[in-house]
């Protein structure tokens, strides 16, 4: 009797496994396809996943994405999300700046400087290379020492005294021997009166690389002011560059108060605003949330502006946010500065990289699958699915990227599809429910059935 049953509850799990051996996912079951072009050497290979095809995800947590083999085989993958982690770790350093004079009817961009060094390279003094005499010099800018730093240079931080209000422009250049100097783009910090407020920059972001001696040159050496403080922030990671949208519409229902709606709900770290206008000054605060129904939550305030100083753009359009997942932004405009207009203006949103790591099985060509709202999660996490895996074992592994863009399937083609998958799921479950009623038929009669007498 009990080797009977145990019989029938094998007999289930056999046609359990059956149903979800059959109703295995397909390509056909979703929405996007991307082909996958490999290189290097397998059998893992990694996908740096660009934005614009992870949009067409039909689940925030990518929990629908999927990988194909030629034919139709899903492979096992894991997803890898860059984090911004390495801002933890930074380090604030107050460090040395030294004034850069030179003739005040000289064109030189550079002055020419004599330098006295410690053995470990530390500044001790910076003079013009000719004497000067009093009443001739003319302040050029700044050379700071930060070769006490040895972690690439992610901000400077200054502060300055100055006569005037307004806006200090400078570009920046890095040097290891005072002799060769790299650009590394321009500075703006600045100083206004608005509103009866106070409104002060001090932070100007660095390229995330290490350098030895930093170079500050002013635009208009008239205005150059006169530093009381300088700090360098510093980190030991490199964070990985963010990865930029392109520019969404927005509507407005008020004046002074400006909304987006993302694809999908997305952990969003800056967003750029379009200040199309030119002398357009804002103080913003901007909003979140992922869901309709749910409160907005504040993501951070600023001061945005495009402003005209000697016939250039003087811009700050870029607002810092804390990474939660939202969909729905909202930007509240304090209009005493003029506002931004009664159209929305466009936004871009950056977010951190998603790479996705797969391991090759059967013949290619290899296709990325994305859109459907009800599969559920199939991803590994990266130890389970690459053996003994360490950080840097990542940068080793053959690379896939996509090779053109993401392919729609035809509404015509995708219906029928499901339609013949639901059916077939319907006729597997009668056949599990008829077998079980038989089973259990038959279970029933054989306890009924008297012992046969010996």
């Amino acid at each position: 009797m009990s080797r009977k049953l145990s019989r029938i509850g094998l007999g289930v799990v056999g046609l359990w496994v059956a149903l979800s051996v059959t109703a295995q996912e397909q390509p056909a079951d979703f929405a996007h396809q991307v082909p996958l072009a490999l290189s290097g050497e397998g059998p893992w290979y990694r996908l740096a996943l660009p934005l614009e095809i992870q949009l067409q995800a039909r689940q925030t947590d990518l929990g629908d994405l999927r990988v194909f083999n030629a034919a139709g085989q899903a492979q096992a993958y894991a997803l890898v999300r860059e984090t911004a982690q390495s801002r933890e770790n930074r380090t604030l350093t107050d460090v040395k700046w030294f004034p850069l004079y030179n003739a005040a009817d000289d064109n030189e961009r550079a002055p020419s400087v004599r330098v006295q060094s410690s053995a470990d390279g530390t500044l001790v003094q910076v003079q013009p290379s000719s004497r000067l005499e009093a009443g001739e010099e003319a302040l050029r800018g700044w050379l700071l020492d930060a070769s006490a730093i040895k972690a690439p240079l992610q901000q400077l931080i200054l502060d300055w005294s100055s006569e005037r209000d307004g806006f200090q422009r400078f570009t920046i250049e890095a040097s290891d021997d005072l002799q060769h100097w790299q650009a590394w783009g321009e500075g703006q910090v600045a100083r206004l009166t608005f509103a009866d407020e106070r409104v002060e920059q001090h932070e100007v972001n660095l390229p995330g690389q290490p350098a030895r001696y930093l170079r500050l040159l002013w635009e208009s050496p008239s205005s150059a002011p006169v530093l009381t403080s300088a700090q360098l922030q510093s980190s030991r990671y490199e964070s990985a560059p963010l990865v930029w949208s392109q520019p969404l519409a927005g509507s407005t229902t008020k004046a002074g108060e400006y909304t987006w709606q993302l694809p999908m709900g997305l952990n969003v770290e800056q967003v750029q605003i379009e200040l199309s206008q030119a002398n357009s000054l804002a103080p913003v605060t901007l909003a979140g949330r992922r869901e309709s129904s749910q409160p907005w939550q504040s993501q951070g305030s600023g001061l945005l502006y495009r402003l005209t100083q000697n016939g250039e753009d003087v811009l700050q359009n870029q607002l810092q946010l804390s990474g939660q997942t939202v969909q729905q932004l909202k930007l509240t405009v304090d209009e005493r500065g003029g506002g931004l207009g009664a159209e929305a203006p466009a936004l871009r949103f950056a977010v951190r990289p998603t790479q996705v790591v797969f391991l090759a099985r059967g013949e290619g060509p290899y296709s990325l699958a994305l859109g459907n709202a009800t599969v559920k999660a199939a991803s590994l996490p990266l130890a389970t699915l690459v053996p003994d895996y360490k950080p840097s074992r990542l940068a080793t592994l053959g690379m896939a990227k996509a090779n053109g863009a993401a392919i729609a399937a035809p509404a015509a083609a995708l219906s029928p599809a499901t339609i013949d998958t639901n059916w077939k799921k319907i006729s597997l479950w009668a056949v599990l429910l008829i077998s079980v009623l038989v089973l259990a038929t038959m279970a029933f009669s054989l306890l009924r059935k008297p012992p046969v007498k010996s």
